[in-house]
């Protein structure tokens, strides 16, 4: 046994021994007979937004990967367009759902935006000389096209507010470039790590980077309440908050974060974590330029068995949400004790 998986075991069992926080049954979240799930995501309501396509459709939806020296990149856009549809779901039911007839785009996130519009943005976007891939799409309720634009490519998370700015975070290929942003074509429009993009699809902020946070290599953590941001990013993984263009930042020790719970208080929670912290919860207070770190947990089922593997955890304002197959589980920020004896 190596040294790296000796210390992963001892880790696990430190994570193991931690007390555990049991998430709460939500809602199903569930299609038609013959339907896959592409994608998954959370609007400003707190509710959940899915696209389905028919499930022989879906890999064409997700796209092959291209092979290149060795590595394998997404395709860009869907090598044929699908019909598709989004459904929005609270506790109770699919409330709404537009039929989208046929979406270029793969890799696509989905977001609500104002008068019953959905947003499409596929994570990926080429350049070329004769124009960049467009991979962000408007939709009216009928499913009509009012709009496409360019958002940049390697996007990790999309956010719409209440009033249809939106939020987008970028991964490592986002900001240093890939499919020809940043050579032969121009710096990558993700550059920044982190942008908001008006109503109409232009951008309106960029994440300036600096000190004394550093720049982000990659958006990691991503939550959007109200019209403010939070991120918790690759390499230093500081708390940061954006609010009308005004940065606030928290020196933070915890490394790999997957999503983050954010409350109107100081108290703020950070889940996952590389390797055996995949399933932890650390919660604690924002203060003094630091995060003090209060109690740590390790996420469970409401039966107490680990969350499954390929569970999608999504923070948006107070909540934590848990898509696990077509189960969706939530842990609210004040339900996290503050310590564990609490």
């Amino acid at each position: 046994m190596s040294d790296w998986e000796r210390r992963e075991r001892a880790r696990r069992a430190e994570v193991m021994a931690l007390p555990t926080l049991k998430v709460r049954h939500h809602a199903v979240v569930a299609g038609e007979r013959g339907e896959a799930r592409a994608s998954v995501s959370v609007g400003p309501e707190g509710e959940v937004l899915a696209l389905w396509t028919a499930a022989e459709d879906l890999p064409a939806q997700r796209s092959s990967p291209t092979r290149s020296a060795g590595a394998a990149f997404p395709d860009s856009r869907a090598p044929r367009p699908v019909a598709a549809r989004v459904t929005t779901h609270t506790s109770v039911r699919a409330v709404t759902m537009v039929r989208l007839a046929e979406l270029p785009l793969a890799h696509v996130k989905v977001q609500p935006l104002p008068q019953g519009r959905v947003l499409a943005v596929a994570a990926r976007a080429r350049w070329r000389p004769e124009g960049a891939d467009r991979n962000a799409i408007v939709y009216d309720p009928e499913g009509n096209v009012l709009a496409e634009e360019t958002l940049g490519d390697g996007i990790g998370h999309v956010f719409a507010t209440r009033t249809g700015h939106i939020w987008v975070g970028y991964f490592d290929e986002g900001v240093f470039g890939n499919y020809g942003w940043g050579g032969p074509g121009p710096a990558p429009l993700g550059a920044c790590g982190l942008a908001r993009f008006s109503p109409d699809l232009r951008p309106d902020w960029r994440f300036p980077g600096g000190d004394p946070w550093g720049w982000i290599a990659d958006c990691y953590a991503l939550n959007v309440a109200g019209e403010a941001a939070w991120t918790c990013y690759y390499t230093g993984f500081p708390v940061v908050r954006s609010h009308d263009g005004v940065l606030t930042g928290w020196r933070n020790d915890i490394s790999g974060i997957q999503a983050l719970a954010v409350g109107d208080s100081a108290r703020i929670a950070l889940y996952g974590g590389y390797g055996a912290n995949r399933d932890r919860l650390a919660a604690g207070d924002l203060g003094d330029g630091r995060l003090h770190t209060t109690a740590e947990y390790r996420i469970v089922l409401p039966d107490g068995q680990p969350l499954p593997a390929r569970t999608q955890v999504i923070g948006r304002g107070p909540d934590l949400h848990f898509i696990a197959d077509h189960d969706w589980y939530r842990l609210a920020l004040e339900d996290v004790p503050v310590r564990p004896d609490k």
